[in-house]
């Protein structure tokens, strides 16, 4: 019997096939090569750009989140302006001089030094920095492609948009400074917001090329490293949390000495919240040891403070006195120790069920991770010491070698400690050469 003339036939789908509808893939844009790792797209994550080269797409991120950073930071300054502006004596500064200022601060964290009556003030403000990575890490995962040829693009539009500005405030010099400073923040912010889209692809497929090439120790060792410098850095966070508490006190009373208006304390505030991350870096220091000093002559240290006159800042306030020096303070390392037991602890987890290790393969890693660990701490040092001032306050931070030598030694202590004790392989090991070496003497007797 023929079907009634304009019926559907059904037919059954195939078998192994579903018909669900959220089983169904949605379309590919153009110039898309991979899928979404949730197997499914959001409007949200749809750029506006789609169909435009990567190149463009990943440029065009790159200036919209260079652009938030530098309004957060340039606003407040003309805002600050705005509200003096009736004070006699701010007659004849010009608004845009606010923009400078502001427009200076950014560019001081991406490493451009700004001038200040002739004396370069090359102590980075890590506020602004970690900003930037925000805005870039944002405006990237918002609006970008996760694809290499979009991070290049990115990336080098990022570095010449800070780098022209540090051409037009500090000459050739903030130039090489801003293209470097600019990649490496840039890029980095970036990087993350694009590894973050949906389709992008795991850090785990990213690193594959190298990762996979290096010995399993030195792999999972560099993975350790990374456990136990954010574990340092947490520590850090901590000792600074302890010290606000402890000089609760100081920083309220300098504070109210200073008799700041709502408008000025907001902006004292915001300043204090740019270097806040310079803060926790010379914790770090001093957690571990050498200690740091803010102007020439002085030294905070667990052992002994030799202190001296500071600037009027709150957030000074809370440094340690010399009634903190000594005590409990010297136990201060023990907090480096227990992120090294940490690493060591994450170390043991990922090497114990791996074929073909030896017996010091565990101790290799501990080593490894705990190089990294120091090398980072250096690295942070490093942008965290600079000049604030003139004269003794050309002097500011702390020694980025005793530092990073200091915390991978503690590291390395904590996850020894932890590691090899717990490592199957090498107890079997020291086992075995106990009974060979007693037999040894036995035979010689």
């Amino acid at each position: 019997m023929s079907a009634p003339t304009g019926s559907r036939r059904r037919t059954r789908p195939a078998r192994g096939t579903s018909t669900r509808p959220d089983e169904r893939r949605s379309p590919v844009a153009p110039g898309r090569t991979t899928t979404p790792r949730s197997g499914r797209t959001s409007p949200f994550f749809v750029s506006a750009l789609d169909g435009s080269p990567h190149w463009l797409t990943g440029a065009l991120a790159a200036m919209q989140g260079a652009l938030l950073s530098l309004l957060v930071v340039v606003l407040p300054a003309v805002a600050a302006y705005v509200a003096t502006s009736a004070d006699p004596a701010n007659e004849g500064v010009e608004w845009f001089r606010s923009v400078t200022v502001g427009a200076g601060v950014w560019l001081a964290g991406h490493g451009v030094a700004p001038d200040v009556g002739g004396v370069p003030i090359t102590l980075v403000p890590l506020g602004v920095t970690l900003l930037a990575l925000f805005t870039g890490w944002a405006s990237a995962r918002r609006s970008g492609v996760a694809d290499r040829t979009a991070l290049l693009g990115g990336t080098l539009a990022y570095a010449v948009l800070v780098g022209v500005l540090g051409l037009a405030t500090a000459g050739p010099v903030g130039a090489v400074r801003g293209l470097a400073g600019g990649a490496l923040v840039g890029g980095a912010g970036l990087a993350a917001g694009l590894l973050a889209r949906p389709e992008a692809p795991t850090w785990r497929e990213v690193t594959r090329p190298w990762h996979g090439r290096l010995p399993v120790v030195v792999a999972v060792g560099v993975e350790g490293a990374t456990v136990a410098a954010c574990a340092v850095v947490v520590a850090g966070a901590v000792v600074v949390l302890s010290w606000v508490l402890a000089g609760r006190t100081t920083v309220v009373a300098i504070a109210e000495g200073l008799d700041l208006d709502t408008l000025g304390g907001a902006v004292l505030a915001f300043a204090e919240l740019a270097f806040a991350p310079v803060l926790v870096v010379w914790a770090v220091a001093w957690a571990a040891g050498p200690g740091f000093w803010v102007g020439e002559g002085t030294h905070f240290a667990t052992d002994a403070v030799t202190g001296g006159t500071l600037p009027a800042v709150p957030m000074l306030g809370a440094l340690p006195g010399a009634d903190v020096a000594g005590g409990p303070s010297l136990l201060a390392p023990a907090l480096l120790v227990g992120c090294g037991a940490l690493t060591g602890w994450y170390l043991h987890r990922g090497l114990r069920a791996r074929d073909g290790l030896r017996a010091w393969s565990t101790a290799v890693a501990c080593v490894v991770a705990s190089a990294g660990a120091g090398l980072v701490a250096a690295l942070l040092v490093l942008p965290a010491t600079g000049a604030v001032g003139p004269g003794r306050m050309a002097h500011v931070g702390a020694s980025a070698v005793a530092v990073g030598a200091a915390v991978a030694l503690e590291v390395l202590f904590g996850a020894v400690l932890v590691a090899l004790p717990a490592d199957a392989r090498l107890r079997r090991a020291s086992a075995a050469a106990l009974v060979g070496g007693w037999d040894r003497a036995r035979g010689a007797r």
